[in-house]
């Protein structure tokens, strides 16, 4: 309980800390359209989350974040998987999928923007940028499965179901749990990103481009909290739902 108290405290602490140098900034710049105060963009967010226009365009984007990060999820722990277990699978997807990692993110949705439906570009941008990341987590998690407990439940007769439960469950989850907590912001940065350039119909991006063509920079930072807040809210839940798994199974 104290431990949880003091680190609730050092939070509460440093955030206080860069809102007071965030606030000296922005009276510094002496300029809101450069940097807006803290109050201001609070003042905007608030009066942002009071229509209904908002939680239409913020529903819209997490939906589609959501859908782009789910399936990376499902298709980096199946692709992991599978190369672990095959030398010609590793061969084959492992070259692509570091080609993804490391490519820029911009380079896929403006060639996306070719391909995909615009309502579906977002979700198609978010799969791919957190594709690598899971099947790298997963991966890791599959190898550094300890040889001797897998050995022990061959000599047990545990069976392929109880193997992958008790013995390899907890070895990759861990790793997925990292590679959940990181993804879903590699998620929505990249899932706005291409929102902001394909601008479709109720989404975070178009409205944060639409703020910077008319020069609200404190609605521009509005959106962006909010979207934050949204990715830390999803982490938490995601972390605390694998949690929650661990101890159903202990």
């Amino acid at each position: 309980m104290k431990a949880k108290a003091r680190r609730f405290g050092i939070f509460v602490g440093v955030l206080l800390f860069w809102l007071g140098v965030w606030t000296l900034l922005s009276v510094w710049g002496g300029q809101e359209l450069l940097l807006p105060s803290p109050g201001a963009v609070a003042a905007h967010l608030w009066r942002l989350c009071r229509t209904s226009v908002f939680w239409s365009n913020v529903l819209a984007s997490l939906v589609r974040v959501l859908l782009g990060f789910l399936s990376a999820a499902v298709a980096g722990t199946l692709l992991a998987m599978l190369t672990t277990r095959f030398t010609l699978a590793h061969h084959l997807f492992s070259p692509v999928l570091h080609i993804v990692r490391a490519a820029p993110v911009a380079s896929f949705i403006l060639l996306a923007y070719f391909w995909v439906r615009l309502q579906l570009l977002p979700s198609f941008i978010a799969f791919l940028m957190v594709l690598p990341l899971m099947w790298a987590n997963v991966c890791q998690g599959i190898e550094h499965t300890d040889p001797s407990l897998l050995e022990m439940a061959k000599v047990f007769r545990f069976g392929r179901w109880r193997t992958l439960r008790e013995v390899r469950l907890p070895s990759v989850l861990p790793y997925f749990e990292a590679a959940c907590t990181t993804g879903l912001g590699f998620a929505w940065k990249s899932g706005v990103a291409a929102e902001v350039i394909c601008s479709p119909p109720f989404s975070v991006g178009k409205e944060m481009l639409s703020a910077k063509q008319y020069l609200e920079t404190a609605e521009v930072f509005a959106w962006t909290v909010a979207v934050v807040l949204l990715s830390v809210c999803m982490e938490m839940t995601v972390k605390t739902v694998i949690r929650r798994r661990k101890g159903g199974r202990a």
